[in-house]
């Protein structure tokens, strides 16, 4: 029997970067490193590759997740403060030619879409999304069994949908009043200030309480969850959508899972679709890449 070939990942992130050899969708080797500051292209290719090359051996394939929009290999940054200076830079180019691998590049959150629908939570399904809940809100969605990949790197932008804006910065839409993005009002950054005004060292403190009882926090934790939920039936009201993974590491959280699914209760049968946690959990968007680059190479 062929044994089944080693494949080179790497997931950067504006937190840490991550390396990996993935072997019949398993991690076998794995190795982190912060993601340098500021997170110039230049510091942080060098960085992954540094981080990267000892397990090149064996590989026949390099995928790559990264956030930001991406498109033909390139990556234009969406959170600027985060990623200064990418604009279309060939992430899959510089790091194929250094590693010496044909390289595909995904959004971070599409990688791990593509994770979850081929070897996790969204097996069985044709239509579904995987929601990240972390430092942003990211998502990836599948539909007729195949991987959305907008030309343009914004498909399934859920973080930058438009809610009604409470925590930060929004716009006037009148009659509807002040709008802003669905990431600025429930990401992990979100409760983290909303738990400095409220006492808290952070959003895990906050979520902490919440989930004990405690009737200051409850309230902002279940407002992101309902509004992650809101978004989440009108993807299922638009596109058919079946069945959501949460990810990262506020939507892994247990009580949060429970007040998504709660929120969802107040919507029509039809727009609620199941909401599950992430079956490979932090691992699903390097798992993503190195299946994706898998086949492509197929």
């Amino acid at each position: 029997m062929t044994q089944p070939e080693p494949l080179l990942s790497i997931d950067i992130g504006g937190t840490s970067i991550r390396a990996a050899r993935v072997v019949n969708g398993q991690v076998t080797e794995r190795a982190e490193v912060r993601t340098p500051k500021p997170s110039t292209p230049a510091a942080t290719i060098l960085a992954a590759c540094e981080l990267a090359r000892p397990l090149v051996g064996g590989c026949t394939a390099l995928g790559v997740a990264c956030a930001g929009a991406v498109a033909g290999g390139r990556v234009t940054a969406t959170a600027a403060h985060t990623f200064p200076g990418w604009t279309q830079v060939p992430l899959a180019a510089e790091l194929g030619g250094r590693l010496g691998l044909p390289c595909v590049a995904l959004n971070d959150a599409r990688a791990a879409a593509w994770g979850e629908y081929t070897l996790g939570a969204g097996r069985g399904t044709q239509e579904f999304m995987f929601v990240t809940v972390s430092t942003g809100v990211g998502a990836g969605l599948i539909l007729g069994g195949r991987l959305h990949l907008a030309g343009n790197g914004l498909d399934a932008e859920l973080g930058f949908v438009s809610v009604p804006a409470g925590w930060g910065a929004g716009y006037e839409v009148p009659p509807l009043g002040r709008l802003g993005p669905l990431e600025f009002e429930t990401s992990g950054t979100a409760l983290n200030a909303r738990a400095a005004q409220l006492g808290w060292p952070d959003a895990r403190a906050l979520a902490d309480a919440a989930e004990a009882g405690d009737l200051r926090a409850d309230p902002e934790y279940r407002r992101s969850a309902a509004l992650i939920a809101w978004k989440l039936a009108d993807v299922a009201a638009l596109l058919g959508l079946t069945r959501a993974a949460l990810g990262g590491s506020v939507g892994l959280r247990p009580g949060y899972l429970a007040r998504v699914r709660s929120a969802l209760q107040h919507f029509p049968p039809r727009y609620r679709p199941e909401v599950v946690h992430a079956a490979l959990g932090a691992d699903a968007g390097l798992i993503g890449a190195a299946r994706w680059a898998g086949d492509q190479r197929s």
